[in-house]
């Protein structure tokens, strides 16, 4: 439905304190309106998937145009590589792709099988390093993409490490979409699974992001226990069965967790 182009006053955006800045908060909301779906966007749909109208959502596109971080072609709008610098600000400023680096590589030549970590963010994990194997799978993963927590094996162990007011709050307000046949979409499910991975300290997940995929994961603490990281080892169900996958790959997948868990504590800064 064509949102009205009435004043940009009126765009629908949550009450904030007075220190709040509403024009970034409509500047990301324009950003993250790209995604790998919807890579090109006119200037109708950028208003729709942002809650603006025509008229401010066309000053942010053309103010980011301006600063190299959006293309305009014709009627249709796309981000540039230049978006990859905030990314990359993000990264540079953190320890945990450095230290996870050469622990993946080690993993992903000791087991032939695709490994990343990631982070949670929001109902979100999101890849912050990973070494993949040769092996072509449809899921296209890359250091950035962002994947719900809820069918994912690193998303289970990010959920676990939670504190238990915090994970009733995302079970209450998040969405559980269903990918596959085996996808758990139901809260209560979904909760009983996460309590199982905090009590035995990993996830397996068979098949639910993607028919053919299975995945283990195991949570990466701080200094202090919290959990900051997931890593994960990726394979198709063609190779590898479960019980495979828990036997043959999940110690070697938390020995490297456990290994990079020590170079953190090595590397962090006293006081910190």
């Amino acid at each position: 439905m064509e949102i009205a182009d009435v004043s940009e006053d009126r765009a629908v955006l949550p009450s904030r304190d007075g220190t709040f800045v509403q024009s970034l908060e409509r500047g990301l909301a324009v950003i993250r309106a790209f995604d790998a779906e919807h890579p090109r966007l006119g200037l109708s749909e950028v208003a729709r998937a942002t809650g603006m109208t025509r008229a401010a959502a066309r000053r942010f596109l053309l103010t980011l145009v301006e600063l190299g971080y959006v293309r305009v072609d014709g009627r249709e709008f796309s981000l540039s590589p230049r978006v990859l610098e905030l990314g990359y600000a993000y990264l540079s400023s953190q320890t945990l792709p450095e230290v996870a680096g050469p622990h993946l590589e080690a993993l992903v030549a000791r087991v032939n099988e695709s490994s990343s970590v990631s982070v949670l963010d929001g109902a979100d994990v999101v890849y912050v390093a990973r070494v993949p194997t040769k092996r072509i799978m449809t899921v296209l993963i890359a250091v950035g993409t962002r994947l719900p927590a809820h069918p994912t094996s690193m998303g289970r162990v990010l959920l676990a490490g939670l504190p238990h007011a915090d994970l009733a709050r995302y079970l209450q307000t998040a969405e559980f979409p269903r990918y596959t046949a085996t996808t758990i979409t139901d809260p209560v499910e979904l909760r009983a699974e996460v309590e199982r991975v905090r009590r035995q300290g990993y996830a397996l997940v068979d098949q639910e992001l993607e028919e053919g995929l299975r995945s283990a994961a195991a949570p990466v603490r701080d200094g202090d226990g919290r959990v900051v990281a997931a890593v994960n080892v990726s394979a198709h169900a063609s190779r590898t069965s479960m019980a495979q996958l828990e036997h043959d790959l999940v110690p070697a997948l938390r020995e490297t967790a456990a290994a990079i868990e020590e170079d953190l504590r090595r590397t962090r800064r006293p006081g910190s």
